[in-house]
């Protein structure tokens, strides 16, 4: 018996003994998508989910249930889209090529996509992670001159080197347990982000915060009064203040290229508006635009698109381009209040009246201080907000760097347990299979191309 350390020379490299070349299209049906008639309501709103590229953009999952619209059976059956079963690998090929996800049910997509529905003994989360690791590979195979497009019939052409099914299955849950681990970090910032949204609007916005007796100060008939400058009542002590008298500007100018290349780049482009998890970050991203020091816990917003709105903290300490404002509080306890003030709909829809771009929306430092803050009469409320706050933050600030972690780990493994540099016991995928006696939630699964799904 050979032993798995064995390689063999291939047309494409190197590989394990075990393993073989195969094509895209060998593994997997690949099929494109459709547009719809716009014109024809009939073919819209319907209970068929329709991804677009837009809808992975800024998706930070594996999975994909729905887009941003819906098509109906009529809209299906007129246009070239195609029903994709669950387990489909979408892959974008045109605008931009490399957006990956998988399909977590029945669905469709646009003519953007080529989507893979994997064959027999072909994992769909290993041919997620297979064409993640080589997404270079799929951009360099794209032609067109006004942006670049993999065809259906080059990507079919296109060979890797495939892994036996059992140590398909040990790489996807290797790779997939680090990525569930990131992702449940991600929705537990999402739902502490939800948490202290609710509280500030509660307390600050409605003005139900708990008055002496612990009960919501506006619902139980505390006295509001008109504000001349705000245009509407207020609570009775409260008064309105500029926002620019609360903070003061961060701006530590890096002036040589040498200074920030390794540092962590704060990237606001792919972050959700009104979030504060600022989890999107990446070394020696070259900008052209002036770069500017960050420290953690500084508060960032984008003052001009794709930033424009877009408002969070620093979770570490890196570099940020020109076109965020970084700020922090001149009085600490305001830290909190001032996070989430600056990422409520209230103050973005503040900075979207006052832009004064043509083109593109950009809102000045100056108008941007001028936002009426209403703060309360008793300092302490403000206090015991930011006592609340503060294990909130740090523990998404946790999360986000547990995840940047996680993250590196995954993208050394990446490569190493494609090529089969680093081999994976099979066993591993055996030994997590049951718990007490009862089994797990198997890490893959294979796609037949039919609706149902065979669980391994």
């Amino acid at each position: 018996m050979k032993s798995k350390s064995s390689f063999k020379q291939t047309e494409i490299g190197w590989i394990p003994e075990e393993w073989e070349v195969k094509s895209i299209g060998e593994v997997a049906d690949v099929i494109g998508g459709g547009t719809p008639s716009t014109k024809n309501q009939e073919f819209w709103d319907g209970d068929i989910p329709w991804i677009t590229p837009k809808d992975l953009s800024s998706l930070n999952f594996r999975y994909i249930k729905r887009g941003e619209r819906n098509i109906t059976k009529k809209g299906l059956d007129n246009s070239s889209a195609k029903l994709l079963p669950e387990g489909t690998v979408l892959l974008t090929t045109r605008a931009p090529v490399g957006y990956l996800a998988i399909a977590a049910k029945e669905l469709a997509t646009n003519q953007g996509f080529r989507s893979l529905i994997p064959k027999n003994k072909i994992l769909s989360e290993f041919l997620f992670y297979l064409l993640k690791k080589n997404v270079e590979i799929l951009k360099s195979n794209a032609g067109g001159s006004t942006f670049g497009e993999l065809s259906g019939s080059r990507l079919k052409e296109l060979e890797f080197p495939i892994p036996p099914l059992t140590e398909q299955r040990a790489i996807a849950k290797i790779l997939s347990d680090l990525d569930a681990k990131i992702e449940l970090n991600q929705q537990m910032n999402k739902t502490l982000e939800e948490i202290g949204r609710a509280i500030f609007k509660h307390w600050f916005i409605d003005f139900d915060f708990p008055n002496e007796e612990g009960k919501p100060y506006k619902s139980s008939g505390g006295e509001m009064v008109y504000n001349e400058e705000l245009g509407k009542e207020i609570p009775k002590g409260w008064w309105v203040e500029q926002l620019g008298k609360l903070i003061f500007k961060n701006r530590n100018k890096l002036s040589q290229k040498s200074q920030w290349e390794k540092e962590n780049v704060i990237d606001l482009s792919n972050m959700p508006r009104f979030s504060i998890c600022i989890d999107t970050f990446q070394k020696g991203k070259n900008f052209e635009s002036n770069i500017y020091i960050l420290k953690e816990f500084d508060i960032l917003f984008g003052s001009i698109r794709p930033y424009f709105g877009k408002a969070g903290f620093s979770p570490i300490n890196g570099v940020v381009t020109g076109t965020v404002y970084s700020f922090l509080p001149k009085k600490k306890y305001f830290y909190s209040y001032l996070l989430f003030l600056i990422s409520s709909k209230e103050f973005i829809e503040y900075t979207v009246n006052y832009s004064k771009g043509t083109k593109m929306p950009i809102i000045g430092w100056d108008d941007f201080c001028l936002y009426l803050v209403t703060l309360p009469e008793n300092i302490d409320l403000i206090v015991k907000f930011n006592s609340i706050m503060s294990p909130l933050i740090r523990k998404i600030k946790d999360n986000i760097c547990e995840s940047l972690t996680l993250s590196s780990i995954r993208d050394a493994l990446l490569p190493k347990l494609m090529s089969g540099k680093i081999r994976v016991p099979v066993s591993i995928v055996q030994d997590s299979s049951a718990h007490k006696g009862q089994a797990e939630k198997p890490a893959s699964k294979i796609c037949t191309g039919k609706s149902k799904e065979e669980k391994v």
